[in-house]
């Protein structure tokens, strides 16, 4: 019984250290501060709960700086097609994303365009995120005008009845 208990301590103690890892995206990204990196995948970290990319980012002067981009999960970035065969070192990508808020050299990732032109919805979604219309999941903004205006006649209308 003490063996049953210890070992459901521990993996209480595991799962409470993989949600505390997780975050929403305005408590490390700024919606504020868009960024295009452009450069060679130099490794991709399939992890939970956020895939990696390190991209050596090519400046307009020629060098190069290493940044960090966080996607989805390795399991929704499969789902959307970015595939381990896909994403491979030496891959030329172009990422659209939002700089971290310490403004070191991590972004999370909206979308991904390869050479051939190919884009990619990568980003995270959800608290914080910023709605850009690169989630393809998120109703876009012609259906919120439509709403918003569908509205204003109706109170437009009840005014007009009074």
């Amino acid at each position: 019984m003490k063996l049953l208990c210890l070992v459901l301590s521990v993996a209480g103690l595991a799962a409470g250290v993989a949600i505390y890892a997780h975050h929403a995206f305005g408590a490390e990204f700024d919606p504020n501060r868009p960024l295009l990196l452009k450069g060679k995948v130099s490794k991709v970290e399939w992890v939970n709960p956020h895939a990696w990319i390190h991209l050596d980012h090519e400046n307009e002067d020629g060098t190069t700086e290493s940044w960090m981009v966080e996607g989805g999960t390795p399991n929704t970035l499969l789902r959307r097609g970015v595939t381990r065969d896909s994403l491979k070192p030496g891959t030329y990508i172009i990422v659209d994303g939002y700089q971290s808020k310490d403004l070191s050299n991590r972004a999370n990732g909206r979308n991904i365009t390869y050479a051939d032109g190919t884009t990619l919805f990568m980003g995270s979604s959800g608290t914080g995120a910023p709605r850009d219309g690169a989630d393809p999941t998120e109703p876009s903004r012609a259906e919120d005008v439509a709403k918003i205006e569908a509205v204003q006649e109706s109170d437009e209308e009840s005014e007009a009845d009074e």
